[in-house]
């Protein structure tokens, strides 16, 4: 009797099962923000039974469980610019500017590299390749690329929900037929944790889940939708462009020299003696036929064992080539060493300056496909 007795004081008596879980690591000292809880941070769980037996309530404890958060890599590459970079032909340190966000839940490093294959659909007119290309991140935090001072190649220890501005510099190329050069900026997840030293790309992890070892699973997008790029590779791009917007004109400038008269000779083929007055004719030209060259300025430093002869400056002779014609006849314009005179309709002008011994002309606008010759004298010490 007494042993039926207990057996149906326990069928009467009430049981409920519940769990209690807790969290070590970094997950305890924050909310986890959008990349989620922190990779590393352990879970640990257990369970409790609470029933009463004859009235009197009783608690049973389970063993304790555990697991370590498991790192879901993903991040977003972006241009961080709204349009593409305008360029002129032969410019030096053109810049690209992109944006990486590290949405993985835990601190990474990121490796940076570019590309210049053309993708399909989106730099419609790509014809040519930058140069010189570097890869810099923003030290300073201003966005604006700092030469000298912007001079990391990786992002370093970027924590989870953070992000890095990113420049490509390059040069552009000297080719007058130059239009459009796309570029695509390739980040990399890499191991984080050395605050000294460029991590590794990471590497999905293929074995089973192992609940003390913190796995890695990619989980990035194909962040452009086109290219190349697919998801689950850890790696992310965004494409810019550089477009030619300013040209260059092919301009040169010839330079020669004829001897005017000698004390000795005269005009009758004079000859390079001391005393003889020697004419030099600056030619510069624009061969690129429709493009004008803006704010040309001729510079010639008189040469030792001579002296500037007062006032010889001209502009405006007539030139075949890099020679001017009928020097000596027909000069151009006279100017003035003090920059007094303009000429006309073109508003040559030009000095000289007695401390550096340099003779200055001055075009305002050379028009494609035409030259303009200057000339001035010395006398042979």
């Amino acid at each position: 009797m007494f042993a039926k007795g207990v057996l149906r004081t326990l069928l009467a008596g009430t049981a409920a099962i519940v769990s209690a879980g807790t969290m070590a690591g970094t997950a305890n000292a924050q909310a986890p923000g959008p990349a989620g809880t922190a990779a590393g941070t352990t879970v640990t769980n257990t369970a409790q039974a609470s029933y009463t037996v004859n009235g009197v309530q009783q608690n049973a404890t389970s063993n304790a469980v555990s697991f370590v958060v498991d790192r879901k890599v993903n991040l977003t590459v972006i241009a961080n610019q709204p349009n593409n970079t305008q360029v002129a032909i032969g410019q030096t340190a053109a810049v690209t500017t992109f944006k990486v966000t590290n949405n993985t839940n835990g601190t990474q490093d990121f490796l940076l590299s570019s590309s210049q294959t053309p993708i399909q659909g989106l730099f419609n007119g790509d014809n040519f390749d930058v140069t010189n290309i570097h890869i810099y991140v923003d030290s300073n935090g201003n966005g604006t690329y700092d030469a000298g001072t912007d001079t990391a190649t990786y992002i370093n220890e970027l924590g989870a929900d953070q992000s890095a501005v990113v420049f490509i510099v390059a040069d552009i190329p000297n080719n007058q037929a130059n239009v459009l050069a796309g570029i695509t900026l390739i980040a990399q997840v890499a191991a984080g944790g050395d605050t000294a030293a460029q991590g590794l790309p990471l590497a999905p992890s293929v074995a089973p889940n192992d609940d003390n070892v913190v796995d890695v699973v990619f989980a990035d997008n194909d962040s452009d939708g086109l290219g190349p790029d697919i998801i689950y590779n850890g790696q992310g791009r965004a494409a810019l462009g550089y477009e030619i917007t300013t040209r260059n004109v092919a301009l040169s400038v010839a330079k020669s020299q004829l001897v005017l008269t000698d004390p000795i000779n005269l005009a009758v083929a004079p000859k390079a003696i001391p005393g003889a007055v020697v004419q030099y004719c600056l030619v510069v030209n624009n061969s690129t036929v429709g493009t004008p060259a803006s704010n040309v300025t001729l510079t010639d430093v008189v040469p030792p064992n001579t002296t500037y002869v007062a006032n010889s400056m001209s502009i405006g002779a007539i030139a075949l080539g890099g020679t001017c014609l009928l020097t000596g006849i027909v000069d151009g314009v006279s100017l003035a060493d003090d920059g007094t005179v303009t000429v006309p309709l073109v508003n040559y002008t030009g000095s000289f300056n007695a401390t550096t011994k340099t003779v200055n002309a001055r075009i305002p606008v050379l028009l494609g496909g035409t030259s303009v010759a200057a000339t001035f004298r010395v006398t042979i010490n």
